[in-house]
């Protein structure tokens, strides 16, 4: 018997394990997991290991597979290894190592060796794969203090002061929880995304940010003991912002604060243009009903002087948009805030502004800087998000969703 079969022995003795454990109990490592969506409407996985993969299908049957596993979709299930499985949902776990995946999706384009996005991911912990479409759903199931390890060089650098690593990995655990316990009914927890938060799995991981998560293991922010939404952004260049005037929701401990502490960052003043048929081709996409715009200028402004609302004049009338809705119309990474002035309409739209992100609850700049003149991460935190408590996040209660 070679290594790798012993291998593929101890890994399905480990699996048989995992699969009695009871309903609701976790799947990963005993401890307290949380779902991860990878990734949507993909069509090819590439998974590969240092050892066997244990591979389990819905109706709980479970394999070794001592090589490396390619995947796609077929039909109602998959091929895999050239082999097809009628089942709309697989597992796929290895040892202590963990999965490295490669995640192939098609383009605007389609497929084709140019049209496709390709991207690698090493995780941890479970890999479920979902039908759903015409492709599956790439959901990582790994433990919660492994996840953040993998958000917080997602979000930040990790050469930035220990107490800001510190910070954002309080603010990506609590948001996680909070996520996970309003996500019953979903297959998944979490976006690993700026949808929710950047996760790259063990991507950047390293020695402080191990540390960061380490010394603040079971951390959370809370308000009256339930754990909180907690938003941050990158530049807030000024007052950070109320919930309610971006997202209509109001959070009590998501309130403006003065944030004059972000002044290195690199978004905090900016200049973009864009193409005006650009904007015109993709607010139709989203269902406004616009002909060709004349002008568009702003006609209300947020406490924290962002651009709340714009009216557009086009030739089949007037819109009224808000000014997130531009930002995801043209891009979130074209037009950083809606902290903007409009310097010019015609063939190309021209803004100038400040900061990066929604503004709202802690500016990660900002939080550096305080880091920097020796504020410890808890004051940090208290200070972006007034009237919260740090807790062990064993001794939370469910959160109440916001009011609008």
């Amino acid at each position: 018997m070679d290594l790798s079969q012993v291998r593929a022995i101890q890994i399905g003795i480990a699996v048989a394990v995992w699969l009695c454990l009871p309903v609701g109990a976790s799947h990963v490592e005993g401890a307290q997991s949380i779902r991860v969506l990878l990734s949507a409407d993909v069509h090819k996985l590439d998974v590969q290991a240092e050892g066997a993969v244990w591979l389990t299908d819905s109706s709980r049957h479970g394999r070794a597979i001592p090589s490396g596993v390619h995947i796609t979709a077929h039909g109602k299930g998959f091929v895999v290894n050239g082999v097809r499985m009628a089942h709309e949902r697989l597992t796929m776990r290895a040892g202590e190592q963990g999965l490295t995946l490669m995640l192939v999706k098609p383009n605007d384009k389609g497929f084709g060796a140019a049209n496709e996005q390709r991207f690698a991911v090493p995780v941890s912990g479970l890999v479920h794969i979902v039908r759903k479409g015409k492709g599956f759903l790439v959901i990582n199931q790994a433990d919660l203090e492994e996840y953040v390890k993998g958000v917080v060089p997602g979000e930040v650098n990790s050469s930035w002061h220990p107490e800001m690593l510190k910070a954002q990995a309080v603010a990506a655990r609590t948001y996680a929880l909070y996520q996970q316990m309003l996500s019953a009914a979903r297959d998944y927890d979490v976006v690993a995304t700026v949808q929710d938060q950047v996760y790259k799995g063990k991507n950047g991981v390293d020695a402080a940010v191990s540390r960061a998560v380490d010394e603040t293991r079971g951390l959370v922010l809370t308000y009256e003991h339930a754990p909180i939404y907690a938003a941050f952004s990158s530049t807030a260049a000024g007052l950070t912002e109320d919930a309610m005037n971006v997202w209509s929701k109001d959070y009590p401990y998501l309130k403006g604060v003065e944030c004059p502490f972000d002044l290195d960052s690199p978004y905090y003043q900016w200049t973009v243009s864009f193409r005006l048929e650009k904007l015109e081709q993709s607010l139709r996409q989203q269902g406004f009903a616009v002909g060709t715009i004349a002008s568009m200028e702003p006609l209300s402004f947020s406490r924290g002087g962002r651009v709340a609302k714009l009216r557009v004049v086009h030739s089949e009338g007037e819109l009224i948009l808000r000014g997130e809705d531009l930002r995801k119309a043209v891009g979130y990474s074209i037009v950083p805030s809606t902290q903007f002035t409009i310097d010019s309409v015609g063939p190309d739209i021209v803004l100038s502004g400040y900061g990066a992100g929604h503004a709202v609850g802690m500016c990660q700049w900002g939080a550096k800087e305080l880091a920097e003149l020796g504020y410890p991460f808890s004051t940090i935190l208290s200070y972006y998000y007034p009237g919260t408590d740090l807790q062990d996040m064993s001794l939370t209660k469910q959160p109440i969703p916001p009011t609008s």
